[in-house]
């Protein structure tokens, strides 16, 4: 018994709190060396998981400081010569290289004086100098690459075809080889760090520290609770999702939405972490930790995305698998059965199969797709739009078909009642109000809001802890039970829960209004009409959507009155208007929609879920939007702004051509230098050349 009592007071031990680590490693080449790190960093004790974005040669850690720390990390990596450091938290400004490294520049100036020969022949051993000079850092990264086993990386490769022109007594074009490939990687590096830049100044758009109003005490972020009243100046930064409680400013969103002007803000006004308060003084009022907030929850998105490889990149993946051994192969042929068959002119095989080896690497190959992939997804989200994966970016290039939710998305989803009237004589307008009011208090559509206020016109509050058995339908209505009366509120399909056939109309009501209806025991106790207006630039997107060959729809469920009154406002032009849907209504035409192309859908609620999971790319608006819709959609638009939407598309179908351009540039030239070598012309340097050219392009990609 004691030992059961001992066992029971014994505390459980405290969660582990898992740090996350951000690591430049500038040995990172492409996307075959990352079973390597994961091989390096997997096995040590500490650490639970392990992320690598290639293009900008980061290394993402999560592991327990306890037990590893982040020297430790760096360490490991650099015991493989990766050449690893830990990322200096939002220090953007020391991505910058503007020279290249000693071993280049010595290798380049040795190489220049080496061409002196014609005039004075001793100097053209200067050749043999650059070499020595310019292949020390290609040596040990080639030592630590056969010491882990990764035989077809491209340092390997440039040794062996250095030795091999050495061995052929061609010095100049062995300094050339060295000189070109070390300088060709100074210049990868330098657009990497330009990448490093953009992911660095996304991660840090937060600040560190937050001032809490109450006593003006200086604190980090993460100590900042739930309900915290912040103060923050004119000219700082927001440090946490909030509501403003107190003061007026003007807000710069631009950051986090792509909003170009300030954005007023004053008392209930939502503000977000990340923005600038430009003028004015304001208390804001916490709605989420900093781990939470929507710029953690951004780059926390663009991280997943990077990591997820699109459809051309993972075909790319498995074709260099079989690419580089069938590669190798043939090279070690070229230069044994020669030799083996006694041929009189065998240098020249050998200098051929040293060109075959070379064009072994496939690394411009491999970062023709994620390099474009990166540069697109941190461009959307500089302008406001989160992309979830490289996928989506191709899906949406190749959209055909594009489809709208009214309520939220076209419209502004800012509801002003226009008319309200009860059908009952025992039922008073302020007992209807009162009862509509509350219920709607417990509902999250963007009509509730506009009832509650119209009721508080009449001086009637909202008592939602009096309504009981509330229940959501979507696509049709709410129901609550309140004061023994069961309430139905919602448009026409609403009825049919009542159990009621009547459908009231309203005298002199004109179209492009939404009528409400209200059921109680049965029978129709009241109506209502609420007007709702287009957002700015809709007509505008819809517009350069077409200019693009992308067919355009709207799929809503309100009347077919309101939803023509919206297209009348696009000045007609939506190419499809169906109304009165239900939410498995929008999931079917979407699904008859994709049989003519490939289909988006953009909304806002819990009612287009359905319809954002069924296309094949859906577009959930972020700051407006629903939980349910945010996760639903595969891109989420920051802000309400769907001009962004071709410009969106626009991004994407540039990212495609860019693909497939570095993808043929790649193909074309090996095999432009593969076909001069068996035409009698090999030259390894123009192979070496090649391969890292290839790469440049592609990490030139903005």
């Amino acid at each position: 018994l004691s030992r059961i009592a001992s066992a029971q007071g014994k505390e459980k031990p405290a969660a582990i709190k898992f740090q996350k680590s951000y690591f430049d490693v500038l040995g990172l080449c492409c996307s075959s060396e990352v079973p390597l790190i994961d091989n390096i960093l997997k096995p040590l004790e500490g650490v639970k998981e392990v992320s690598v974005i290639v293009p900008s040669r980061t290394v993402i850690v999560v592991h327990d400081s306890l037990l590893i720390s982040q020297l430790q990390i760096v360490k490991a990596l650099n015991q493989a010569r990766l050449e690893a450091n830990v990322r200096v938290y939002g220090a953007g400004d020391i991505y910058k290289k503007t020279w290249p490294s000693p071993y280049a520049i010595g290798s380049g100036v040795l190489l220049v004086l080496s061409f002196l020969k014609y005039a004075y022949r001793p100097l053209g051993w200067l050749a043999l100098g650059a070499v020595a000079v310019g292949i020390f850092p290609v040596a040990l990264k080639c030592f630590a690459s056969i010491r882990n086993f990764r035989f077809h990386d491209i340092n390997i490769l440039v040794i062996i075809a250095v030795i091999g022109t050495i061995a052929l007594k061609d010095y100049t074009e062995a300094a050339s080889i060295v000189f070109l490939f070390t300088i060709a990687e100074w210049l990868q590096s330098s657009a990497g760090y330009r990448a490093k830049a953009v992911m660095s100044s996304l991660m840090s758009m937060a600040p560190q520290k937050a001032v809490l109003a109450e006593s003006g005490e200086v604190v980090d972020v993460d100590e900042v609770k739930l309900n915290t009243i912040l103060a923050v100046k004119a000219g700082e930064t927001i440090p946490i999702d909030g509501i403003v409680v107190e003061g007026k400013a003007e807000v710069d969103e631009k950051t986090l939405t792509g909003e170009s002007f300030p954005v007023a803000k004053e008392k209930d006004s939502t503000v977000w972490a990340g923005t600038i308060n430009l003028n004015g003084y304001i208390s804001v009022k916490t709605t989420s930790l900093a781990e939470d907030c929507a710029v953690a929850k951004m780059a926390k998105l663009i991280e997943e995305a990077q990591n997820s490889k699109s459809r051309t990149q993972r075909f790319i993946d498995k074709c260099a698998m079989f690419y580089t051994p069938a590669v190798l192969v043939i090279s070690v042929s070229i230069a044994v059965i020669p030799a083996a068959l006694h041929v009189h002119n065998w240098s020249k095989w050998f200098h051929l199969a040293l060109v075959v080896l070379v064009s072994a690497c496939p690394c411009g190959l491999i970062l023709s797709t994620p390099v474009v992939t990166f540069c697109t997804l941190t461009k959307a989200a500089t302008s406001g739009l989160l992309i979830k994966g490289g996928d989506y970016i191709e899906i949406l290039a190749k959209v055909k078909i594009m489809a709208f939710d009214k309520t939220g998305t076209i419209t502004r989803g800012e509801f002003v009642v226009m008319d309200f009237q009860s059908l009952r004589d025992d039922i008073s307008l302020n007992t209807l109000l009162y009862w509509v009011s509350s219920i709607e208090r417990k509902s999250s559509h963007p009509m509730a809001d506009a009832l509650v206020d119209y009721g508080r016109l009449f001086s009637v509050e909202p008592n939602p802890e009096n309504v009981e058995e509330f229940q959501n339908f979507p696509g049709e209505g709410i129901h609550g039970k309140i004061d023994g009366q069961d309430i139905y509120i919602g448009n026409r399909k609403i009825a049919l829960r009542a159990a009621c056939e009547i459908v009231p109309t309203i005298e002199g009501s004109k179209g492009g209004k939404t009528i409400g209806y209200i059921y109680s025991g049965g029978a129709p106790a009241g109506v209502f009409t609420i007007s709702d207006a287009c957002r700015s630039g809709a007509a505008e997107a819809v517009k350069e959507l077409k200019k693009l060959g992308i067919k355009t729809a709207m799929l809503t469920g309100d009347s077919n009155a309101a939803a023509l009154h919206t297209n009348e406002q696009l000045k007609q032009a939506l190419e499809v208007v169906q109304a009165e849907l239900l939410p498995e209504d929008k999931a079917r035409i979407i699904k008859e929609f994709k049989m003519e192309g490939n289909t988006a859908m953009v909304g806002d609620g819990i009612n287009d879920a359905a319809a954002l999971a069924t296309a094949d790319v859906g577009i959930s608006m972020g700051i407006s939007g629903s939980a349910l819709a945010q996760e639903t959609g595969n891109i989420i638009l920051l802000s309400n702004d769907i001009r962004k939407l071709p410009k969106a598309v626009q991004l994407a179908r540039r990212a495609k051509r860019k693909v497939i351009e570095n993808v043929a540039l790649s193909i074309t030239t090996k095999a432009s230098i593969l076909a001069l070598g068996f035409a009698g012309h090999p030259l390894v340097w123009a192979a070496v050349l090649a391969d890292v050219g290839v790469r440049l392009n592609s990490s030139k990609y903005k």
